[in-house]
């Protein structure tokens, strides 16, 4: 099947599988190797990108259903060579620990922010579950979550870009 999809701004045209899962369409056509493949099941959150909008897990979502959609992924975050607010976040709260679940973590984060810009403690681990890390970091995470909400609020010190992308979705939080 031919789909048309713009991904972190840029139009993509292709001829694809019915099959194929948008995040090896991101991967393997596009080169877009900042969404990772975790669990390859839906589990684990890694593969978390936005598809119009809205967080989804890229390994259970085909590409085709991205056809005439606006994918953001991580590496679409940053500009002009500036992390957004909330990759700085977890940066300097060393949220990043291993690094693999650190894609979706932040494009969840997004997601979170964008329903509750003021979360505590618990909407934070409430907002993330679904997005699991296997060094059980979590506390560095969270942390990073509530600097990156006092960021975008204006809060902050970072030197970042400000403004996530409105959604209106999460999937749950960390526990």
């Amino acid at each position: 099947m031919r789909i048309t999809v713009t991904v972190d701004g840029t139009a993509y045209t292709d001829e694809v599988e019915p099959r194929l899962l948008l995040v090896h369409y991101l991967r393997d056509r596009l080169g877009k190797v900042g969404t990772v493949i975790g669990c390859d099941t839906g589990n684990c959150g890694a593969c978390t990108v936005h598809l119009n909008g809205h967080s989804v897990k890229s390994c259970s979502v085909l590409a085709v259903q991205a056809d005439g959609g606006d994918v953001l992924t991580v590496e679409g975050l940053s500009r002009d060579g500036k992390l957004h607010p909330v990759q700085q976040a977890f940066r300097d709260n060393h949220a990043l620990q291993c690094g693999y679940c650190t894609p979706g973590m932040i494009m969840q984060t997004l997601d979170l922010l964008a329903e509750e810009p003021d979360p505590d403690e618990r909407t934070v681990r409430l907002g993330l579950e679904g997005n699991l890390c296997r060094c059980t970091g979590y506390q560095n995470i969270v942390s990073a979550v509530q600097d990156a909400a006092q960021r975008l609020r204006g809060g902050g010190t970072a030197e970042t870009p400000a403004g996530a992308p409105k959604t209106d979705t999460a999937q749950g939080g960390v526990r």
